[in-house]
């Protein structure tokens, strides 16, 4: 399918290439201006051909140092096939430190397939689909919890009935080894990047990284060296770091705690933290209402925090607490 966005890149030319993808965009101040989405191709013979993405949620920001960090410093003779590097995929939410754009309000994990002449962000998430996808046999898109939230490092799986990738996603979460693995099941019919994944035959590959708007202390490394990992494990590069000592924990089934009220969000567990069904969960302060009790939370069911709000200040219908379910036992 056509796209009007254009490249600085030749995605077939062997080598290393760093550049841009261009997409037209006309404002007062600049008539016939472009966006320039960043962008690299490592191409080194036979092998597969991994689309790496950040940056799809502007406000996450490890995934966007990892894969600059990958840029600089992974040599073409590491390379095996196609490392494609798109470490801010919604360029002008990345740019502005926002979870959507400020040109459109768009979300790009809520735009796809996207339309090549609609919106920007609608136009970025065409050309992942139906250009970068179109090209790729894995996609690893790293998240983390933006402004909103901050997570134990964890490891998503989207996963459908009779998934063909279903054992290769094994071998990567054995080689990612991050704390945390969620495993969920999505249809090939939404507008995330895993199901555009689905819909292209490509196997995908999800992270939250920690968030908060900040990058964590040694996180980068952490995941990035999962990151190395996984691709020696899939046959992309020839060397990685020495694998995790220490086994993570896997989950089949997730839930969350909503805010039932307007107020002040006081967390009574942390990420990382199991709970239990019945459990206190959070405490909603209502400080506006002096003397009225504050409104107490409780978990639902048996689990391990995957992640917690961030922000104190909350209303009715944020998400307080991300959770895995149903632990899976090696």
């Amino acid at each position: 399918m056509s796209s009007l966005i254009s490249t600085t890149v030749d995605f077939d030319k062997e080598g290393i290439q760093t550049g841009y993808l261009q997409l037209l965009h006309s404002v007062h101040r600049s008539a016939y201006g472009f966006i320039p989405i960043p962008i690299a191709s490592l191409k080194n013979g036979e092998g597969p051909t991994v689309l790496l993405m950040a940056g799809n949620h502007g406000d996450e920001y490890e995934g966007q140092v990892i894969l600059s960090t990958l840029i600089r410093t992974l040599s073409l003779n590491q390379v095996r096939g196609q490392l494609i590097v798109l470490p801010m995929a919604n360029f002008p939410a990345a740019e502005a430190g926002l979870r959507t754009s400020p040109l459109d309000q768009g979300n790009l994990n809520r735009s796809f397939p996207g339309s090549e002449t609609g919106t920007p962000t609608q136009q970025i998430a065409h050309y992942i689909e139906n250009t970068l996808l179109e090209r790729a046999d894995f996609l690893f898109d790293l998240h983390s919890g933006g402004s909103s939230l901050f997570y134990k490092p964890t490891l998503l799986f989207s996963i459908k009935e009779g998934d063909p990738h279903l054992a290769v996603k094994r071998e990567i979460e054995k080689a990612f080894s991050l704390p945390l693995t969620l495993y969920f099941e999505r249809s090939d019919a939404g507008t995330f990047s895993s199901a555009a994944a689905f819909r292209k035959g490509v196997c995908s590959i999800l992270t939250e990284l920690a968030g908060g708007g900040a990058v964590s202390k040694g996180l980068p490394k952490l995941a990035g060296d999962g990151l190395m990992r996984s691709l020696l494990a899939i046959g992309a590069v020839t060397t990685a770091p020495a694998p995790a000592k220490t086994a993570g924990r896997t989950f089949t089934e997730e839930g969350s705690v909503f805010a039932t009220e307007p107020g002040v969000f006081e967390p009574l567990a942390d990420p990382g933290d199991d709970v239990k069904a019945g459990q206190p969960a959070a405490l909603i302060h209502r400080v506006e209402t002096p003397g009225r009790e504050p409104v107490e939370l409780f978990f639902e069911a048996d689990g391990v925090i995957l992640a917690k709000r961030q922000p104190a200040r909350v209303v009715r219908g944020d998400c307080l607490f991300h959770i895995g379910q149903k632990e899976a036992r090696s």
